[in-house]
């Protein structure tokens, strides 16, 4: 028998979740002056993180000798749900993205003495961090692409290049940079290692934070300048050469976390959008007699229930160590674009209101735009579903194994 309850020892924990997301972090929301700029409000955060303690909701994700719950992976997927509706909550819990994945990334593939140094202040709340992969001049959805290098140089290594779109890079720490450490044409990824940077180090610059399309995260997603940057050669993180292996781990669980959280925000757009529809009338009836727009909020049903069960699968084949890339490239691409669909009925049944900025609805509109695109665009990871659809096909078999594995 599949049983779909939430385990036991989750219930009480998403319960005080859900009751710190409407007591604590729903009400914080009004004192945040600027959206775009949650850094000049950091006092909330630091409120909403003492909370977070006092409630013993922070930073879920991490094992105990850090500080934290150790929530796996299909837990950290249903709390993400729950944080996605209020995106301060993830804040305030200490689980956002970028930190979130950094210190997934520290424990994977970090020394001892790398822990201390830079995941426990992370875990602590104490600092923030950001992961340096994406370039402005390459397509770096091919992360043999990417033209930042490592160089060593006696006792360091000298980076060298400029990324852009950093999520948190100003303020931040740290950042966690992808460059290239090789130079072997036949090794391909296996050029590319990950570098533990310090923001302070001379040479490291925020060149400008441009404007960028929905939510905006705290440290901004800057363009960032990299020259002649030196770092002792023990901040390597992992092997040499093994950057693409550990980040491709990262990226398992961060796109499911990534998913899970559009799917909270999705909630929020079809309960907006459902409310709506009875207090407005047109036509001499209230908006939700009108047939046409309840099949918009059915089909919105039907995309979030399709939704949370490929999350819940997924997250649980990696939970248990099953093999699970297939299934995360469909869950990204699909999350992401039912997002899309969900937030674009919510805006069509506003009207005029839900292109206002000042409402929530026209900045979930303007996130879910950007989700076909960060973390692996929808166009890459289809082509990772159908290469492992016909490499099946190929070997005679079905396509079956490929297409999420159910009995």
């Amino acid at each position: 028998m599949i049983d779909f309850t939430v385990p036991t020892e989750l219930q009480s924990l998403l319960q005080r979740i859900k009751d710190y997301i409407s007591e604590d972090v729903l009400p914080a929301e009004a004192e945040i002056a600027d959206p775009e700029d949650v850094l000049a409000s950091w006092d909330v955060v630091e409120r909403l993180r003492d909370r977070a303690r006092d409630r013993g909701i922070f930073t879920p994700h991490l094992p105990e000798e850090y500080g934290g719950l150790g929530v796996g992976v299909l837990g950290m997927a249903l709390i993400s749900q729950e944080v996605g509706a209020a995106p301060l909550a993830a804040l305030g819990m200490n689980c956002m993205a970028p930190d979130e994945g950094n210190m997934h990334t520290l424990l994977l593939a970090g020394s001892e003495e790398q822990k201390e140094r830079w995941l426990r202040p992370l875990a602590e709340g104490r600092t923030r961090s950001c992961f340096a992969m994406t370039e402005p001049d390459v397509a770096s959805s091919d992360p043999t692409n990417l033209e930042t290098t490592a160089r060593k140089d006696g006792d360091s290594w000298v980076l060298d290049g400029r990324k852009w779109c950093i999520t948190g890079a100003i303020g931040a720490a740290f950042s966690i940079v992808v460059a290239k450490t090789g130079d072997d044409s036949a090794a391909g990824h296996r050029n590319y290692s990950l570098i533990l940077v310090p923001t302070d180090a001379p040479g490291w610059s925020v060149e400008r934070d441009p404007e960028w399309m929905g939510s905006h995260s705290p440290g901004g997603h800057p363009i960032i300048d990299i020259k002649n940057v030196r770092v002792p050669l023990a901040n390597l993180l992992g092997g040499e050469g093994e950057g693409f292996v550990i980040a491709q781990k990262r990226l398992a669980g961060g796109r499911l976390a990534h998913a899970m959280r559009w799917i909270g925000m999705s909630q929020r757009a079809l309960d907006l959008a459902t409310a709506r529809l009875l207090q407005r009338r047109s036509f001499g009836k209230e908006l939700a007699r009108h047939q046409m727009l309840q099949a918009m909020i059915a089909d919105s049903a039907i995309d979030l229930y399709a939704s949370r069960l490929m999350v819940l699968h997924t997250a649980w084949k990696l939970e248990n160590g099953l093999p699970h890339r297939q299934e995360v490239a469909m869950t990204k691409t699909f999350v992401s674009e039912a997002f899309g669909r969900i937030a674009d009925r919510a805006v069509q049944i506003h009207g005029a209101a839900g292109i206002a900025l000042d409402l929530p609805v026209g900045r979930i509109y303007q996130d879910a735009r950007a989700a076909r695109i960060y973390d692996g665009a929808s166009e890459v990871h289809r082509m990772t579903i159908a290469r492992e659809l016909l490499k099946l096909a190929m070997q005679g078999e079905s396509t079956k194994a490929a297409t999420g594995d159910l009995a």
